[in-house]
């Protein structure tokens, strides 16, 4: 009898521990997800941005605009400077094109090329395109908290999916408890070593919401260089169809 009470109570023990293991990883989706729709908003966006890529031996700044609409449709287009205004990068679904104005040329992107560097900066393709969903393909779990500019935050490790077309090994990020606001980030390749982190500062309301207005990336093994991206200007749930995310509106867009 003494040797039942005890598997039982060890049984019960196990349920309650993977129950809480369930709860605690849907929260971590949660949080997540509340972060990705304040950021991206929760149908669509639109924006422009300044970003200035710095290097030991010089920096230049591209200005561009962004649209969103849910996770299928991204479209960026250069506005600044004179040598690359015009061009215009799609996602439309699975595909991804480049629109090169100056050479009247449309190009399509593998997803080989989501790794690479955005414009030469430290954002990658994937990030610009958001080729990948941090709330889709990841799996998410809560590894602790802690403070970050004044700010109390999640730390969530998220790893991908098998099947996610992802160009990150693991990522773990910062997410502010009482804002949902996505602090730092951390990404890592396959083999788990650092690539990149990334903070988000100066939070500012844009469009109603509270937000990080500036986003720096640092890599992991290059000195004295970094990308740092400035909010000028975001709007949320902006009334967008399917129909603008199109080749030819990538040749019209101003």
């Amino acid at each position: 009898m003494k040797t039942n009470r005890v598997l039982k109570s060890a049984l019960l023990t196990v349920m309650i521990l993977c129950s809480l293991s369930s709860v605690f990883a849907q929260d971590a989706k949660e949080i997540i997800r509340k972060t990705d729709a304040k950021w991206n908003g929760e149908k669509s966006s639109q924006g422009t941005m300044t970003m200035t890529i710095v290097r030991p031996t010089w920096e230049r700044t591209i200005q561009f605009k962004i649209w969103t609409l849910e996770r299928n449709y991204s479209m960026t287009l250069i506005t600044a400077p004179a040598k690359e205004k015009g061009q215009a990068f799609l996602k439309r679904n699975a595909e991804m094109w480049n629109w090169m104005p100056t050479i009247s040329r449309m190009i399509k992107l593998p997803p080989s090329m989501m790794s690479n560097g955005w414009m030469g900066s430290d954002y990658t393709n994937d990030d610009i395109l958001k080729e990948s969903s941090i709330v889709v393909d990841f799996t998410h779990k809560i590894i602790g908290s802690e403070t970050i500019d004044g700010w109390d935050c999640w730390k969530i490790e998220m790893y991908p999916n098998e099947d996610a077309a992802v160009v990150w090994g693991k990522i773990i990020k910062w997410i502010s408890k009482d804002e949902y606001l996505m602090m730092k980030s951390e990404y890592f390749d396959e083999d788990e070593y650092l690539v990149k982190t990334e903070f988000g500062t100066d939070v500012k309301t844009i469009d109603g919401r509270k937000i990080p207005s500036k986003i720096e990336i640092v890599p992991a093994d290059k000195d004295n260089q970094k990308t740092v991206v400035i909010i000028d200007d975001m709007k949320f749930n902006v009334p967008l169809k399917d129909a603008f995310f199109s080749q030819q509106n990538m040749k019209r867009l101003r």
